[in-house]
């Protein structure tokens, strides 16, 4: 299942039987749903092996519990599945070469991608948010940056298992 760029993310519509689609998936199916949202061996398979989920509700709380536990390797692993959020098409070419210099700043200090959950952000407001984001923390120590890493792959995590649920 395709995991839709930033910052186009987006809920759908409900979908009654998806959440029990998926509890009672075989446990690969499950991991590779898990996997399009997670990017973790780690994360995924403890969220499958966790199942039945009575709700979204017990999902989400079962992920952000996981997510706390992740070694710093589990979070690489999960940081080399993502990548920077897109730009609408119409964005002028000096945005993506900022962004792209942020980026490459950023990618020089800590040693992998930006990750920015941009939920609730305007679309229009969504290339101002990140930049500034990347410059603010650009002056983060590498522990710090760490632990706000982890939070925005939680909070991307939580929006993307939303989607795949159905809800």
């Amino acid at each position: 299942m395709a995991i839709p760029a930033l910052p186009e993310q987006s809920r759908t519509s409900p979908s009654p039987n998806s959440l029990e689609t998926f509890n009672t998936a075989t446990p690969e199916d499950a991991r590779r749903t898990l996997l399009t949202c997670l990017h973790s061996h780690r994360w995924s398979r403890r969220l499958t092996d966790h199942r039945p989920y009575p709700d979204l509700d017990a999902l989400l709380a079962a992920s952000d519990e996981a997510a706390y536990d992740l070694t710093p390797g589990d979070l690489a692993e999960a940081l080399a599945g993502e990548s920077l959020p897109v730009l609408p098409e119409d964005t002028y070419e000096a945005a993506h070469m900022a962004l792209d210099a942020a980026h490459a700043a950023y990618e020089a200090r800590f040693g992998h991608v930006f990750v920015i959950c941009a939920d609730g952000i305007a679309p229009d407001e969504v290339l101002d948010h990140v930049l500034a984001e990347i410059r603010a923390r650009l002056t983060n120590d590498p522990e710090e940056e760490r632990v706000v890493v982890a939070e925005e792959l939680r909070r991307l995590a939580r929006g993307r298992l939303a989607e795949v649920s159905g809800f």
